[in-house]
């Protein structure tokens, strides 16, 4: 201990007893100040090995799907000519991605532009309640 934790607290005036106490909380708010950045960077690394491995997982997923996409082809040549299974199976697959494109077009169309207009909508009643009500005060 230091020489000031060694003396009685009853023998410390009020000055030396508020010193400590302020040294001993800039102590506590740094340790704990580097707790959370460890804690931080932990979760950080974490985060990154769990991004790395959903992308991993995401091409994986993409390799498969090219795989169903080849064996539909090569079922469906058993019936027509190869040239035309791959350019139906292609034209499949085309329309299904306009059909999402089209359906995310109109949901970003909804989310634009990016402000909350219900909140600001309620802030503004919030304001003019606030407005009325200091006018009926003062009369």
């Amino acid at each position: 201990m230091t020489e000031q934790g060694s003396t009685a607290v009853e023998d410390r005036s009020i000055a030396q007893l508020v010193q400590d106490m302020s040294e001993q909380t800039r102590r506590l708010v740094r340790d704990e100040v580097q707790l959370a950045a460890a804690e931080l960077k932990d979760k950080g690394k974490n985060a990154g090995v769990g991004a790395g491995l959903a992308g991993a997982a995401g091409v994986v997923a993409l390799f498969g799907a090219l795989a169903f996409v080849a064996a539909a082809i090569l079922a469906l040549a058993l019936v027509v000519p190869g040239w035309a299974a791959a350019l139906i199976v292609g034209g499949a697959l085309m329309l299904v991605a306009g059909t999402a494109a089209l359906i995310g077009r109109n949901k970003i169309r909804r989310a634009v532009p990016p402000v909350p207009e219900e909140a600001a909508a309620g802030v503004a009643e919030d304001v003019r309640a606030v407005r009325e009500g200091s006018r009926h005060a003062r009369t």
